[in-house]
Parts: C-alpha cells; structure tokens; sequence
C-alpha cells in the first residue's frame, strides 16, 4: 500500500502568512459556515525563531472560501495565560478534529514554574530559564467561533520515571472505527508513544509499556497525522534522519496498520519530499516541511498542510515562514 494521493502544484499566494510573525504548524477544517477554518501556531518575529517559540507562541484561527486558501487571520484562539496555569507559557502544535459533533482542538504547552525570561534572554538566543516539560491539552466548543473550553490540567502529561518522563509533545489524534480516540505523541529520542480514551476529554490509558515498537530508532520519525482509511490506519510523518526510511531528510513518509499500533511502512515509503512545485511553474526546495497535517472530507484526505519556510534548511535558517496549503488528488 502506498500513499493514494498525488500532489497539484501548490498555490505561491496560498496558505497562511503574517509579515510580522512568525508562522507555524497549520490544520485545517471545514466549518458548517461552509468556509475552511485554518488553526495554527504564532510568536512575533522581533524575536529568534527557536526563543520565540519557547516563550510566545500562541494558537490562532483564520479562515478562507477554499482549502488553499489564502486564509486571513480571524482570532487568538488559545492565548497565553497566567503562569500558574500547566499551558500559560506558550501553546503550540494544534490539530483540529469534529468528534461527535464537537470541535476539539488538541496541543502541546509548557509554563514557566520560575517566571517568563527576560526580552534580553529571549533575544539573546542562548540558554534561558527552564521552562516545564511540554504536555498536550485540548480545548472544545460546539462552533469553530467559540467559546472554546479550556481545561486545567493536561490531557496527556509526563510521567515520572518512565520512558516518557520529559517530553510529551506533537500530538495526533484519530477516532477509530470503536469510537475510542487514539492520541499519539512524541517523546525523547523521537520515539512515538500511543493512549487511548473512551471520549476527547480522557482519561487516556497508555498502550503498551513503552514506545511503539515499529516507530523506534532508527525510523525517527515526529509530526505524525493519522486517520483512518475505513479499511485501516494511515499516517504520515516526517523522516527525521533521511537514512533508513525516505532517504531525504525532512521528507513525509507513509505507513499503514490494521490496528493503529503495529505500523508498516509503505513501498515505497516517500510520500512527498521537500522539493516543491509551484502554481507559477517554479520548483523549490523548502528549508523545512514539518507539521503535515490533512484535510480529510467525505473520508478522503483532500489538501495537505504544512509549516514552510526559506533559507537552505532548518527552520533556524529561516527569514521567514508560513503555513502551506497543497491540494491532493486521488491516484491508483
């Protein structure tokens, strides 16, 4: 089995940009006002991007009249908030899905337990004041205009001892045929661990005493977005290392599995690669591709989104970035 999809030329003017901040991260749904709700992560740009991100970003709404878009930006939709709280530093890395006629909005956090740095250490680039270890919380409203319910606690969080007791971070979520809700995240080492719930609140179980066997080193992989075909799961994610899985870093690579658990990797196993093709009739390649996320109507994934940016690679290369929008269309 193979990815069924092939990619269109994306849109130059599509997606979503902000001149003056920094842009990642980007998912997308179709809202019953008929317009495509883009959800996506922000921090200001007088700031580094790595620094930035740690202490400022936050997750905002825009919405277009196609899936490509361009979207325009609407709303702050989980700022910051008092650091008392597990998510008042920053938030980050959302993805939206419609769970029993509810919008939840899964994403990762972190505060800062001994005060927000200083401007001057942000800007600085270097080490900061430790912030707490990033877990994934939700968020849930009945209309993609809110009020959205924020919870106190996270959904998922580290655990002391175990595997992954730093790093709870990318997450993915997917209704099984069952109706439990699967969320999978990312830990140390990127190594992939999986939990499960009767409902998006939780509480979530973890499957499994440890990692994913099939999703280990050496296939690094992170930033996955799994759904469910309505013959089995599917995922993309990103090739961390370029070595034994795409053979390019940073390429999206695709695998399926008949229980959401035991994954396999597809032959051949690139879905899609840094190097992209314009509506202007240009090819680049990107200096990074990360976060891919679908847009997924009537069952079938229809556009791919993706956080971009210039420079020759690493998103610490960029002078700019932005969320990308990719139309699919279906192949044998």
């Amino acid at each position: 089995m193979h990815f069924r999809f092939r990619f269109e030329p994306a849109p130059k003017h599509g997606g979503f940009a902000m001149d003056d901040y920094w842009i990642w991260c980007g998912s997308a749904i179709r809202g019953d006002d008929g317009q495509y709700h883009l959800f996506a992560s922000r921090w200001p740009k007088r700031y580094p991007f790595y620094n930035g991100y740690v202490c400022y970003s936050e997750i905002v709404r825009a919405v277009a009249d196609n899936p490509l878009g361009p979207f325009t930006f609407v709303d702050v939709v989980v700022p910051t908030r008092d650091l008392h709280f597990w998510d008042g530093g920053h938030t980050h890395n959302p993805t939206i899905h419609r769970i029993g006629g509810r919008y939840c909005l899964f994403y990762e956090a972190i505060t800062f337990p001994k005060g927000r740095p200083s401007d001057r250490e942000i800007r600085n680039g270097g080490p900061m004041r430790g912030g707490s270890y990033p877990a994934i919380g939700l968020c849930i409203a009945d209309s993609l205009d809110g009020p959205w319910q924020r919870f106190d606690r996270p959904a998922l969080a580290q655990r002391d001892g175990a595997w992954d007791r730093e790093i709870v971070t990318n997450p993915a979520v997917c209704e099984a045929p069952d109706g439990r809700i699967l969320l999978y995240y990312r830990s140390y080492d990127m190594t992939v661990g999986l939990a499960e719930a009767d409902e998006p609140e939780g509480p979530y179980r973890r499957i499994g005493d440890g990692p994913l066997p099939s999703l280990q080193p050496p296939n690094r992989v992170e930033d996955m977005y799994v759904w469910h075909s309505g013959e089995h799961f599917e995922m993309l994610a990103k090739d961390c290392t370029g070595g034994v899985l795409s053979g390019e870093r940073g390429a999206g690579v695709h695998a399926t599995s008949p229980d959401g658990v035991a994954w396999i990797f597809s032959d051949p196993v690139k879905a899609y690669s840094r190097t992209i093709a314009w509506d202007d009739g240009s090819v680049a390649s990107q200096g990074c591709l990360e976060r891919a996320q679908l847009l997924i109507e009537d069952g079938e994934p229809r556009a791919l989104y993706a956080a971009t940016g210039d420079g020759p690679g690493g998103f610490n290369a960029c002078t700019r970035t932005w969320n990308m929008a990719i139309s699919l269309e279906p192949q044998k």
